[in-house]
């Protein structure tokens, strides 16, 4: 299952026991604020109220006389607690208690015989109580109407000392919601009392509205109300000090009644009937910490066919209406569309159909969600029974009693990961692995090991390349805000493939209007995520464009023997040093690719050029960032882009059996060495189109089992299209291992004419071959020469004794000499060959004697 729920609390499990417990303690029934009475066969009347924003759990039961008992379940100590009972039968609609267990806040319905719990006949009352549980004590009555009334107790973030005051909300059927202050007082050592209780101010919070939902854990409260027939989404955050304020106004382009009424997570919905959930709409909005704004929305059902649902992303300026058919024409939708929060995605979930994973974080392409249908392990792999999402990726079924946590399954995920033959699917499961991961080094190690066995499976993207970027993306993620603006997350720039079983609509929407000039926190994020919608350019993501330029450049002047100040190289090498070592002080195990043995001068410039680059870049954009803290992030992720790819290359070695002896050219090149070269030619084109370093000694290792596996045509091919690059350090070793057999010949000359000149000049010397004279008596001939003007000359030649009686030799190898002894050629020559006329002379003749064939 790509989700489980991990139960944090079950009635039946936590309570129960507890229940039984105390009736087996007492035997009568508790005096009015006495011990819970006798259960006999009323388990069925347990039932959970509410959840606190501290995690406790209110819970209420009727005893065989119909009294109505309320207990508390605290989730820390995972002990209960008797509350309170009151002594007449009544149905209860909503409970809280406040943060100290003092007061407790209760509304309850009486029964008429005819009416039914969910319907209040005429003359009905629903009483709103306050009562003093500490101990039990006084009750107040705070209403008595004919309308339904919830309560919900605020609660400060600061709880180190008990409150003078506290803070009640009541929301009323009619459309209005209160806020009421009660002060309390200590009396005859810890009684607590209420102050005044004939006084208790009360002000207004909102009204007119037609939709309400709570969050207990950031104490917010976001309701609809209908301005000239659009409905506008406002939000209040409440203050530990006592105050709350009307934090923004958003437009809805959603349909809603003036005369409905629908609220969420205010305690249990009770009142409504279950059955026919599928028959109403369901709205429900969710943020979390990185200042996403998302409003989830899917309309009363019109179709058996299909179900349409929006999610408004306000975070980025945008909303996605997705319409998923159903299947077959007569499977009828009896349950509720479930939206589920987890915080990087939402879940939506319609029991026995489908289940969509949505990427919040990164919702611009649908490839990054993941969409599941069909498959009855996938699609009933939740309760059937109505869910209701709680802040913190709780969720908590009401009918059967249980909160729980919702979880991405990477266990799942991962198999899925190696069975779906989708590309989207692929896509969508690893992104969810990647930013669900609990343990980094062991999920990504799983998948490289399924990249190793896959790495021509997907068609649409490239494998190792979204693995690479996404992967360093999560790794740095954590640090601070604004990450996902500044880094890419995905190698994918645009999808166009369609996803069967879904089709979506995005559309732009107006952004919320801030209505406070201050923020902290999570709204300092979502107003962070604001501005950069309105004000700043699409594009700040990195991208190596800058690098690419100035490395060419720098390479470029390195082969011509030009290089620019000394200082400036020296800082991008030294950048390139602390990558190295930041990466080796991260992995302490030996390696067993032959990586990081060389200098490897040209990927240790385009390291540090990135280094310098992209450091510029976040302290660009990165406000209120202490500096070396960037300068560390810089290190830590070109380390993990080099890391992974080592890990790549490690994980291939370890499968395949190989090691460094395998590069010896004494024996014919291994399937499982065809199979890492093809390994190290996909890393080495995942890399090339980003522009991405690669570890120093990449292109060495890569070259030799090149040389190693690939017939010489095919090599050469390569070495002439860019994949396989001739480095200094490899042409040495195929210079010294490979002897002059015909064959060896034919490979050393074709690459040493590949070779640029410098350091073609510096292998030469190293081949004891007449090919090889050849060559270095060529270039000694062409600097000599080099801006040569004809001079008259006499017409004998002085002939040494042993020379050659070859005039056109002679001359020219005169001409040579002369040249030689000139002071300007000397200088010339200063740091080349140790080569003079007499070599190029010997050269010649053995060249001829070999064209001759003598």
């Amino acid at each position: 299952m790509a989700l489980r729920l991990v139960s944090d609390f079950d009635l039946r499990k936590d309570v129960l026991p507890w229940l039984r417990s105390q009736r087996a303690a007492s035997a009568a029934v508790g005096a009015r604020g006495g011990g819970p009475g006798v259960l006999e066969n009323n388990y069925e009347s347990l039932r959970i109220l509410n959840v606190e924003r501290n995690g406790n759990i209110i819970y209420t039961y009727k005893d065989d006389k119909g009294n109505v008992f309320f207990g508390l379940y605290d989730c820390r100590t995972r002990q209960n607690e008797h509350l309170y009972t009151f002594e007449k039968d009544l149905h209860v609609v909503s409970c809280s208690v406040n943060s100290e267990r003092t007061l407790l806040a209760a509304s309850l319905v009486h029964f008429t015989k005819e009416g039914r719990k969910n319907e209040l006949q005429p003359g009905s009352k629903c009483l709103t109580l306050l009562v003093e549980i500490h101990p039990v004590n006084n009750v107040k009555v705070l209403k008595a109407v004919d309308s339904y009334i919830w309560v919900q107790f605020l609660y400060p973030h600061v709880e180190s000392h008990p409150l003078a005051e506290n803070h009640l909300l009541l929301i009323s059927e009619e459309k209005y919601i209160e806020k009421i202050h009660i002060q309390v007082i200590q009396e005859d050592g810890n009684r607590v009392v209420l102050k005044d209780s004939g006084h208790l101010p009360r002000e207004r919070v909102a009204e007119d509205f037609v939709w309400a939902q709570w969050d207990m854990s950031e104490q917010r409260l976001y309701y609809i109300d209908l301005k000239k027939s659009s409905s506008v989404l406002k939000c209040i955050q409440f203050s530990a000090d006592e105050k709350f304020n009307l934090m923004f106004e958003a437009p809805l382009d959603i349909t809603l009644s003036d005369s409905g009424f629908k609220l969420v997570n205010f305690g249990c919905d009770d009142l409504q009937d279950q059955e026919n959930l599928s028959k109403h709409l369901t709205l429900c909005v969710f943020t979390n910490h990185t200042g996403t704004l998302c409003v989830c929305y899917s309309p009363k059902f019109d179709s058996w066919e299909k179900i349409t649902y929006s999610v408004f992303y306000f975070h980025k300026g945008h909303s996605k209406t997705f319409t998923a058919a159903l299947g077959r024409v007569d499977s009828r939708v009896t349950k509720g569309l479930t939206f589920l929060n987890l915080d990087y995605y939402v879940a939506v979930y319609l029991p026995g159909h489908f289940f969509h994973l949505l990427n919040i974080q990164h919702p611009d392409l649908i490839c990054h969600s993941l969409f599941l249908t069909g498959n009855n392990e996938v699609v009933d792999m939740l309760p059937h029974s109505p869910l209701q999402s709680l802040s913190g990726s709780l969720v908590l079924d009401w009918c059967s009693g249980k909160l729980s946590r919702a979880v991405l399954n990477q266990s799942y995920l991962l198999q899925f990961l190696w069975n779906t033959r989708l590309d989207y699917e692929k896509m969508g499961a690893l992104h969810c692995v990647l930013s669900w991961g609990r343990d980094p080094p062991l999920l990504e190690a799983k998948i490289i090991q399924w990249i190793s066995e896959n790495i021509s499976a997907c068609h649409s993207f490239d494998l190792i390349q979204e693995f690479i970027i996404a992967s360093s993306y999560w790794s740095i993620y954590p640090e601070t805000s604004n990450m996902d603006k500044l880094l890419p997350y995905s190698s994918v720039l645009a999808w166009n493939t369609e996803i069967p079983g879904i089709t979506l609509v995005t559309e732009e929407i107006p952004l919320p209007f801030m209505k406070v000039h201050s923020f902290k926190g999570y709204w300092e994020k979502l107003n962070s995520n604001l501005e950069y919608i309105k004000y700043s350019k699409p594009h700040l993501l990195y991208n190596n464009s800058m690098v690419q330029r100035e490395w060419h450049s720098l390479i470029s002047e390195e082969k011509t023997g030009r290089r620019r100040s000394m200082v400036y190289v020296r800082n991008i090498l030294d950048n390139a040093m602390k990558v190295i070592s930041n990466l080796e002080a991260r992995n302490l195990e030996p390696r067993l690719t032959p990586l990081f043995q060389e200098e490897d001068n040209p990927q240790r410039l385009l390291m540090g050029l990135m280094v310098s680059e992209l450091k510029d870049h976040l302290l660009r954009h990165l406000q209120g960032v202490e500096k070396k803290k960037i300068e560390q992030m810089v290190l830590d992720y070109i380390s993990k882009l080099l890391d992974l790819i080592c890990q790549i290359l490690e994980t291939s070695w370890r499968k395949h059996h190989l090691h460094p002896s395998v590069l010896h050219f004494s024996r014919r090149a291994s399937a499982a060495e065809f199979t890492v070269f093809h390994i190290m030619t996909r890393i080495l084109k995942a890399t090339t189109s980003l522009f991405l370093p690669l570890p120093p000694g990449f292109h060495t290792l890569h070259t030799l089992l090149g040389v190693h596996c690939l017939p010489l045509h095919n090599l050469l091919h390569y070495i002439d299209d860019g994949v396989l690059l001739l480095t200094e350090t490899a042409v040495t070793r195929l210079m010294k291992d490979l002897d002059n057999s015909e064959k060896n010949e034919k490979l050393k000359f074709s690459i040493i004419v590949r070779l640029p000149p410098l350091i073609g000049q510096k292998i030469c010397r190293l081949w004891d071959h007449p090919m090889s004279s050849n060559i270095i008596s060529r270039n000694h001939v062409k600097r000599l020469l080099l801006n040569y003007k004809k001079q008259p000359r006499s017409s004998m030649i002085d002939k040494s004794p042993g020379s050659v009686e070859f005039l056109p030799l002679n001359y020219f190898i005169e001409i040579l000499t002369d040249r030689e002894s000139s002071s300007q050629a000397l200088y010339a020559l200063e740091g080349h060959d140790n080569v003079d006329a007499k070599f190029v002379e010997e050269a010649a003749l053995k060249h001829t004697t070999m064209l001759l064939g003598l």
